[in-house]
């Protein structure tokens, strides 16, 4: 197994991660067979990757032994935007055979986060990707993993998402707020009910938060008050411990 550390934005705003533990959630509503998620986009550049790795980290920081694949072999951007280190091996040399997929696991600096990266880019991806070494290797990782995210290719722009999702449980889209047409998302909807993946959402990406609007002010308000408030309980907890009252129940409501 390789090793690798990721690195990440320390200034990580607190409605960002609020809303990842939601999408945890969610996902896990979806039932206990949904352990194995594909994540599209229509487009590039909508945030697909940087929502993928984010969901990974956010089912690992929550105990989930977590394994996320990078499936963009066309053009990946997860190796250049968070990894710090060599990775000699990837998911293209475990598919064309040359090594095992435990070969090409790595493990990272962040508790129960583990990565495949996608390796150098092959002649052809989809046919890799749709075959069924791949699959297999899918089936095989359910049992050492509680959760294996994929990020694949923009679907508006190759197959390789659609061929991805047959394997999977089930897809999350990712949209970026008022960039792409209703009639585009619902041509890439449709190519993803083609292949028969169950589609488990959309996550609306790149928000403006600050905006004038309700929501906006809502966001901008939950993020400034909760977590000012959680931050001030905190505080007082550690005093009171300090104290000697570790044993003494406090209502945070």
């Amino acid at each position: 197994m390789q090793d690798v550390k990721l690195q990440f934005d320390k200034n990580t705003d607190f409605r960002i991660k609020e809303a990842f533990k939601t999408l945890r959630s969610n996902i896990e509503f979806c039932g206990d067979n949904v352990k194995v998620i594909a994540v599209t986009s229509c487009t590039p550049h909508e945030g697909k990757s940087s929502v993928a790795m984010e969901m990974a980290k956010a089912f690992a920081e929550a105990g989930n032994r977590t394994l996320l694949i990078d499936a963009d072999m066309r053009k990946s951007v997860l190796v250049g935007r968070y990894k710090t280190g060599g990775v000699k091996l990837g998911l293209s040399h475990c598919l064309v055979g040359k090594y095992k997929y435990t070969d090409v696991i790595c493990q990272t600096n962040v508790p129960h986060l583990y990565m495949i990266f996608s390796g150098p880019v092959p002649p052809n991806p989809s046919e890799l990707l749709g075959s069924e070494k791949f699959s297999g290797m899918l089936g095989a990782l359910k049992t050492p993993f509680s959760y294996v995210i994929i990020d694949t290719p923009p679907l508006g722009s190759v197959i390789d998402a659609a061929v991805v999702a047959k394997s999977c449980d089930g897809t999350v889209l990712v949209i970026e707020n008022n960039a792409v047409s209703y009639r585009f998302v619902q041509k890439v909807k449709e190519q993803l009910d083609k292949s028969g993946s169950r589609v488990l959402g959309v996550v609306l990406n790149k928000v403006d938060m600050n905006s004038k609007g309700y929501y906006g002010n809502y966001g901008k308000y939950y993020g400034r008050y909760y977590g000012k408030y959680y931050g001030r309980y905190e505080a007082e907890t550690k005093a009171r411990d300090k104290e000697g009252k570790k044993n003494e129940r406090y209502d945070t409501f």
